[in-house]
C-alpha cells in the first residue's frame, strides 16, 4: 500500500453528493461533456464493429477513458479550459496500467458469463436461425441466473471502481489500484450502495421519454467517477503526474 494515500469513510448519504457535485461540473460546461460522451460512445462502437478483436480492444480501454473523464473534470475543478482532446487524456497518462486493468475487468466479465453459463443460462440451437423473441422468453424462464451473473458484474464493478483515477492521478500499477479501490469501497459500501441505487433510478427516469435525459445523465455518470474518487481520497487529488506509460 502507498503511504501517501489514505482513504476517508465518507456517510451513505455522501453517494447521492456525489452525483450533485458532478452536476455541477456538468452545468458549468455542458457542451464540453456533452461532446465527450458523444465522442466516446462513437468511438465505442466503431470498436465494436470490427469483427473479432474489435469488441476486446473496446474492453480492454474502457479503463483508459475513465481515466480520461475524471483528467478532464480535474482540471475542469481547477478553472482550466477542457474540451474534446481530453477524450484521450487517459491515452497520455500510464497507459499500460490502465490497459492492465481493462483485462482485468474483461476476466470480471467473461468470469460472469461462465458462471451463468454453469447455472444454466439457456443457449440458443445452432442449427435454428435467431429469435430474438423467443430468446427472450427461454431467459424469463432464468432470471435468477440472470441475477447471479449481473450481480457479479455489478459488484466487480463497485469494487475496481475508483482504479482507473487512481492510476491516473497517482501512477499506481494495475495491482495497487485494484487493492486501493477495493479497500475503498469496503469502507464507504453505504456510500457506494446509496451512489449505485441514486444512479440506477436517475438513468431509468432519464431514459423516458426516448431516452432525452440521457444527455444529461451520462456526462453526470461519468463525472462522477471523479467527484466521488475525490471525496473519499482525502477530498483532494494530487498534482497531475506528468505524461508517462506507467507501471
Amino acid at each position: 500500500m502507498d503511504a501517501d494515500v489514505r482513504v476517508q469513510d465518507r456517510p451513505a448519504a455522501r453517494g447521492a453528493g456525489w452525483l450533485r457535485d458532478a452536476f455541477t461540473l456538468f452545468r458549468d460546461a455542458p457542451a464540453v461533456w456533452i461532446s465527450l460522451c458523444v465522442g466516446w460512445i462513437v468511438l465505442w462502437f466503431m470498436m465494436l464493429l470490427v469483427p473479432f478483436i474489435g469488441p476486446v480492444v473496446a474492453n480492454l480501454l474502457q479503463p483508459v477513458f475513465f481515466a480520461s473523464f475524471a483528467i478532464a473534470a480535474y482540471r475542469q475543478s481547477r478553472r482550466e479550459p477542457i474540451g474534446i482532446q481530453d477524450l484521450f487524456a487517459g491515452f497520455r497518462h500510464h497507459l499500460k496500467a490502465l490497459v492492465n486493468l481493462g483485462f482485468v475487468m474483461l476476466l470480471v466479465q467473461l468470469g460472469s458469463v461462465f458462471l451463468m453459463r454453469v447455472l444454466g443460462l439457456p443457449s440458443w440451437p445452432a442449427d435454428q436461425p435467431f429469435d430474438l423473441v423467443e430468446y427472450a422468453e427461454m431467459l424469463r424462464e432464468a432470471k435468477w441466473v440472470l441475477f447471479a451473473g449481473f450481480s457479479l458484474m455489478a459488484v466487480a464493478s463497485g469494487a475496481l471502481w475508483f482504479a482507473p483515477q487512481l492510476v491516473a492521478f497517482h501512477g499506481m500499477p494495475a495491482s495497487h489500484a485494484i487493492r486501493w479501490s477495493v479497500y475503498a469501497a469496503l469502507s464507504n459500501v453505504g456510500a457506494m450502495s446509496v451512489y449505485g441505487g441514486v444512479l440506477v433510478v436517475l438513468l431509468f427516469v432519464a431514459w423516458v421519454p426516448f431516452g432525452v435525459g440521457l444527455i444529461v445523465m451520462l456526462p453526470v455518470m461519468v463525472i462522477s467517477t471523479y467527484t466521488g474518487y475525490r471525496d473519499v481520497f482525502e477530498d483532494v487529488t494530487p498534482p497531475l503526474p506528468p505524461t508517462g506509460g506507467g507501471a
